[in-house]
């Protein structure tokens, strides 16, 4: 594995670009029909959104993916132009719900599970309705709330 070094990014992926923050809150966890919808656009450093227009953000609702590093209130970003592979964490509707989970594959079957070790692994095709709307690439999170109105 390369890691990039901040040298070694291209020239244009050093500005910013907005990306819309999606809602309602994908569950991190089991589904909760009472999420607020929320729009809005986030600037991003530009490194992070190789492909802008299959890019989005959304809001993490619970904590099934934590084993991930992905927390309660984090934001997702999702590229939905990344194919997944094994050990991915995706963001799949899951009978019309947005959902985070680990995407797994056993031979050639592909699985949808929480990041736990507990919970059993789900295959797709045994799921009412599954879709995969993208691959999470980055979670972001504030470490300290913001406070409106002061520096």
């Amino acid at each position: 594995m390369h890691l990039v070094t901040y040298d070694e990014l291209p020239v244009d992926s050093l500005g910013t670009i907005e990306v819309p923050l999606m809602g309602p809150a994908v569950c991190a966890g089991f589904p909760s029909p009472a999420d607020d919808f929320m729009e809005e656009a986030l600037g991003l450093p530009r490194w992070l959104v190789p492909n802008p227009p299959a890019t989005f953000l959304w809001r993490v609702s619970g904590s099934s993916v934590i084993r991930a590093g992905i927390h309660d209130g984090d934001i997702v970003v999702v590229d939905r132009s990344v194919t997944p592979a094994h050990d991915d964490i995706v963001l799949a509707i899951i009978d019309g719900t947005a959902s985070l989970k680990r995407y797994r594959l056993k031979g050639n079957r592909a699985l949808l599970s929480f990041d736990s070790p507990d919970l059993p692994a789900t295959p797709i095709e045994d799921i009412a309705e599954a879709e995969i709307w993208g691959v999470v690439t980055t979670s972001l999170r504030l470490h300290r709330p913001l406070v409106r109105g002061r520096r």
